[in-house]
């Protein structure tokens, strides 16, 4: 199975892709660990796209695509992949369709005023690097493993996510439209329990 799998910040993404990847016995392929596994190996896609990051610049497209490419070309995408984070754009999911043939596209939608009391309620340790929800925090400043001081990181105020959701939906919304009239769009209800998720994604991809 040839996957994609498209959410906002906060939908449960890369932890939706990781379960179903094992499941599937495929690779989890997030454009992240992709872009520092390059770098690390040296790859010439991998040190074009260092050069850009060491200048403070985004990597463009084509060679982010040609990285796409590279990594799909491997022996454990045979069977099958999971990517998580590519495509961003309509461009790149044209580019694409020219290197390999999707199975189906996993779309986790999640209201925004339900994302951003998710994303704004996470708070971290520095200490020992937990992340938690206040939730289901008995005091929302004191970690309950190691008892450091937890923080709001930065990208988690609701305007940086406010921000980042606008984002997300005039870059990246476009691609459910156009993998709907594909007929390979799968959307599933991101806002239910992470199990509850998951079996949504798997009865919808045995369909």
């Amino acid at each position: 199975m040839n996957l994609v799998f498209l959410g906002p910040p906060g939908a449960g993404k890369g932890t939706q892709a990781a379960v179903v990847s094992q499941t599937l016995k495929i690779p989890h392929i997030s454009t992240g660990d992709m872009f520092r596994k390059a770098m690390r190996e040296g790859t010439p896609t991998g040190l074009k796209a260092k050069a850009y990051i060491d200048n403070g610049q985004l990597v463009p497209d084509s060679v982010t695509i040609e990285m796409v490419a590279e990594r799909l070309a491997e022996a454990d995408c045979a069977n099958g992949y999971l990517l998580d984070g590519f495509p961003r754009n309509l461009d790149q999911a044209k580019a694409l369709e020219g290197i390999s043939k999707l199975t189906a596209v996993v779309d986790i939608a999640v209201a925004d005023e339900k994302l951003i009391a998710r994303l704004s309620g996470r708070r971290v340790c520095p200490k020992c690097g937990g992340t938690y929800h206040i939730t289901k925090l008995a005091d929302e400043k004191v970690c309950p493993d190691c008892g450091g001081e937890l923080i709001q990181r930065d990208d988690d105020n609701p305007a940086t996510i406010a921000n980042r959701l606008s984002v997300y939906h005039a870059q990246t919304s476009p691609l459910t439209e156009y993998y709907a009239g594909k007929g390979i769009l799968k959307q599933v209800d991101g806002a239910l329990q992470m199990e509850e998720v998951t079996s949504q994604i798997l009865n919808a991809l045995a369909e």
